[in-house]
């Protein structure tokens, strides 16, 4: 068959959609400047979610290039960060760090540049320590490992235990600091063969040392980075042509008398097999990528050589083998003989035919186990993410291949690429000028999503289905998103690609099966993920109009949860040689314990003096009380019509362990107001001789009584009900404000319709569906805004800088208008992310 498309595409392409497009993200056309890709353009994707990429402003007046580096959010993809990076030439590289919060830049001067958040924020960054080897471009970067490695086991992926579905790799830093701490730093290869290392020192200083990679310097087209588990760097490189070897190199960091070390050694080299070919010999003169399988795997590796118009892909791999040794040197030393030497040999594990131009390459960053075992259960379950690894051609198309195999998945037609037609015979007429293709892609840390950025610098995000497209029943489709919710509850990346892949349907079956799985671990492991947890529900929630009213739940449950821990922790001891309990849990244990309606009657049991505060720490504390006690009120006044799970707060009236915390609060609020009663949330009540307090901890009381056992709730009885029904008349019933429903783009999504969207444009919320449900709850754009974590009210219009957060919305101010330490350990606990977890954004001061 000629070369060309017909040999590579299999038939079942005509069932469900593997690959499709979920938004694409373009710059506005101005007259007088533009953005235009640059030459080579890079881009790469963190695993918070964000993703950076480089385009060049070109300057129509002035005739010059500025190399902006973009950072967005995948959740507010228009929300973009442009910065101009400040490297004088062409941007070779970018980097994230495995936490994904710093990111590396190098360019064709050799700057390297490391740039970190402004204030914790995913909109405002800069540019704090650096390294440069001058005048010698860079054409390889990378962190150093930091000695962190899992394995995601899929034959396992029906285990009860966490730790058994996702292993801890024994793996070594690329250097550790004192007591085994991995230090911090990078590597990069430049153009003419030198290797250069800076490490980051605790205190900020950077220590950098360049050394050549070996005797003879030669030109390094291209480049990668790869670590071992015992600690070393392996490089590869290649001078970009295919008749000369791939070269790899063995790299040793170390720090002597506080200077840094390395030293190299040159490992077996190999040449690509289409060069040794004699169908082939000449057929692909130039080497255009080369690539390790993963950061971690340094005995694989992916290399592509091309011509003008077809590129052809190879996968080999570093084996152990056995060398045969001559009969004459086995007579005369025995001890060979026994015991044959052994050497290290690259083999082609395996090779496509000849594709079209591949323009750019885009590998997992799942850390899938690659046993025979885990294969075959994958392949027997149809669970692909992570097995895959995409190829961009020329022609705008994007395939997905087997990474060991490199055998066709998946395949998606750009705009300008025409699909196969089904006479194999027909070769595709070339269509005149060039055509729009991805200069540079990256799979999301799940493997779910592809960004590619083409050559007119827009941005698409592609979904890819995690069975490839084959049709699985529900219960299996749910295994395979539940397996991957798991994976980023335990290492905490962010989930936002899985949830492109949720139905409204599933949600429900999600959320429990979620729980489910949490309950089946150890006690300590779920105090871990407590909160992670609960925020993954919320935002599974959001994507089903009947479940969004749950969202405010969790929101408020995940702010009980700080309220609780934060108040608990300012109570002190009184007596130094204090028995093992602090006073925060034995205040759990005697509120569970002592289960009497009185509020009065439990505080007795209390020893007050650990209650002791300053009366400046109690009146600070008067807003979060506040909350507290409207909550409790405003669930308790809507026990009556509990019969609709639509409204917010409904699934508390159920919840003992949430109704336990709030009664804990009430009793360390009721003691509080003895010392400073200004401190006690201000109740309007019809009657002044009422006590709000301890009618709302009778009731509360009683309804915990009925759920505190949870395989054994009972109804709240009538008289109870009675009560609650009363309330309203005996108190002004709040106004909770709930979480504003979020301007994200993840609920647009759903009906797989393509959304199209422009840089620095925040775009309309049309035909968003759940919102109007939601009106009720939330309020209109003129009511005065409030910070959702301080519980302040900002008025209409508010002069103070905010930030939002990007996953959950919840508003904040940037700045703390607070001194008092009791407030600043609050506001401690959000400082970098979120309760939910999310990175903060700065708003524009105008929001409204």
């Amino acid at each position: 068959s000629p070369p060309g498309r017909s040999e590579a595409v299999p038939c079942p392409l005509r069932g469900r959609a593997r690959m499709d497009l979920a938004y694409v993200c373009e710059w506005e056309k101005k007259p007088k400047s533009n953005h235009c890709p640059s030459i080579p353009l890079v881009c790469a994707w963190s695993c918070r979610n964000l993703i950076a990429f480089t385009t060049d402003l070109r300057n129509e007046e002035e005739k010059d290039l500025t190399h902006m580096v973009h950072i967005i959010d995948t959740e507010h993809p228009w929300d973009v960060y442009s910065v101009n990076s400040g490297h004088t030439e062409v941007i070779t590289c970018l980097e994230w760090d495995q936490s994904g919060s710093r990111l590396l830049s190098a360019d064709a001067d050799g700057h390297i540049k490391c740039w970190s958040m402004t204030d914790h924020l995913a909109n405002s960054w800069e540019n704090t320590v650096g390294s440069v080897v001058e005048g010698d471009p860079v054409v390889a970067l990378s962190w150093l490992h930091n000695g962190v490695k899992l394995a995601l086991h899929v034959e396992k992926s029906g285990a009860s235990n966490f730790g058994e579905k996702f292993s801890r790799v024994k793996f070594s830093p690329s250097l550790t600091l004192f007591g085994g701490k991995p230090m911090e730093g990078w590597i990069a290869v430049t153009i003419s063969g030198l290797v250069t290392v800076s490490l980051l020192k605790p205190n900020g200083q950077v220590l950098t040392a360049t050394e050549s990679l070996c005797r003879l310097r030669c030109r390094v087209a291209l480049a990668d980075v790869a670590f071992t588990g015992g600690g070393n760097i392996v490089v590869a490189t290649s001078d970009g042509s295919s008749t000369s070897p791939v070269q790899f190199y063995k790299v040793c960091v170390s720090v002597v008398n506080e200077k840094c070390k390395i030293d190299t050694e040159i490992l077996p080299s190999l040449f690509m097999r289409c060069t040794t070919d004699p169908a082939r010999k000449d057929k692909y003169p130039a080497i255009t990528h080369l690539k390790f399988l993963a950061r971690d795997m340094s005995e694989q590796v992916l290399l592509c050589a091309s011509n003008q118009n077809n590129s052809i892909v190879e996968c080999w791999s570093l084996r152990k083998e056995g060398l045969p040794v001559n009969n004459i040197f086995q007579q005369i030393s025995p001890v060979v003989g026994d015991k044959q030497p052994m050497i290290l040999k690259w083999r082609i594990l395996s090779a496509t035919n000849d594709l079209d131009r591949v323009s750019a390459v885009a590998l997992p960053k799942l850390p899938i186990s690659l046993t025979n075992t885990d294969l075959k259960v994958a392949n027997d379950t149809k669970f692909f993410p992570g097995l895959g690894l995409a190829l961009a051609f020329h022609d705008g198309s994007v395939h997905i291949v087997h990474r060991l195999s490199l055998q066709m998945m998946a395949v998606f037609y750009g705009s300008s690429s025409q699909r196969p037609v089904d006479e194999p015979a027909l070769k595709r007429p070339r269509t005149a000028g060039p055509l729009v293709h991805f200069k540079a892609m990256q799979l999301s840390w799940t493997s779910l999503a592809l960004a590619g950025v083409d050559s007119h610098g827009k941005l698409s995000m592609l979904r890819i289905s995690p069975s490839m497209g084959h049709v699985l029943d529900m219960n299996m489709s749910l295994r395979h998103l539940l397996f991957l919710l798991e994976y980023c509850m335990v290492t905490g990346y962010d989930w936002w690609d899985i949830l492109l892949h949720v139905q409204p349907s599933m949600v429900q079956n999600l959320v429990e099966k979620l729980h489910e799985e949490y309950m089946r671990q150890n006690a300590a492991l779920q105090q871990v993920l407590s909160t992670r947890i609960v925020a993954m529900k919320a935002s599974l929630c959001k994507l089903s109009s009947s479940t969004i009213a749950r969202v405010c739940d969790y929101h408020a449950k995940l702010f009980l949860i700080a309220i609780s821990c934060t108040l608990k922790s300012l109570l002190r001891p009184h007596f130094l040689n204090t028995p093992d309990k602090s006073p925060g849990d034995r205040l759990t244990e005697i509120c569970s314990k002592i289960t009497d309606v009185d509020i009065d009657k439990v505080m007795i049991n209390l020893k007050t003096e650990e209650f002791v505060l300053e009366m400046t720490t109690l009146q600070s504390l008067q807003q979060l009380i506040q909350w507290v006690g409207d909550f409790v009120l405003y669930l308790l006044a809507s026990l009556p019509n509990q019969g609709s799970p639509v409204r917010p707060g409904h699934s508390f009236l159920r919840d003992g362990a949430s109704l336990g915390m709030f009664r804990e609060l009430m009793v360390v609020i009721r003691i509080w107001g003895l010392l400073k009663p200004s401190c006690l949330p201000v109740y309007t009540a019809t009657s002044d001789t009422q006590d709000s307090m301890s009618l709302l901890f009778r009731l509360l009381t009683k309804l915990w009584l009925c759920c505190r056992e949870e395989n054994h709730i009972t109804e709240p009885d009538d008289a109870l009900i009675d009560e609650c029904c009363l309330l309203p008349s005996q108190l002004l019933i709040p106004n909770i404000d709930w979480l504003p429903i979020n301007d994200g783009i993840i609920s647009k999504l759903q009906n797989k319709q393509l959304v199209r969207l422009q840089f620095g444009k925040a775009p309309g919320l049309v035909g968003h569906t759940v919102s109007s449900q939601f009106d009720a709850f939330v309020r209109a754009p003129g009511q005065p805004k409030i910070d959702h974590l301080r519980r302040l009210h900002l008025g209409a219009y508010p002069t103070e800088e905010c930030k939002s957060c990007t996953r959950c919305g919840c508003v904040t101010m940037l700045k703390s208008p607070n001194k008092v330490t009791a407030v600043k350990q609050w506001e401690q606990r959000w400082i970098k992310n979120c309760l939910c977890g999310g990175l903060w954004r700065k708003m524009p001061l105008s929001y409204s």
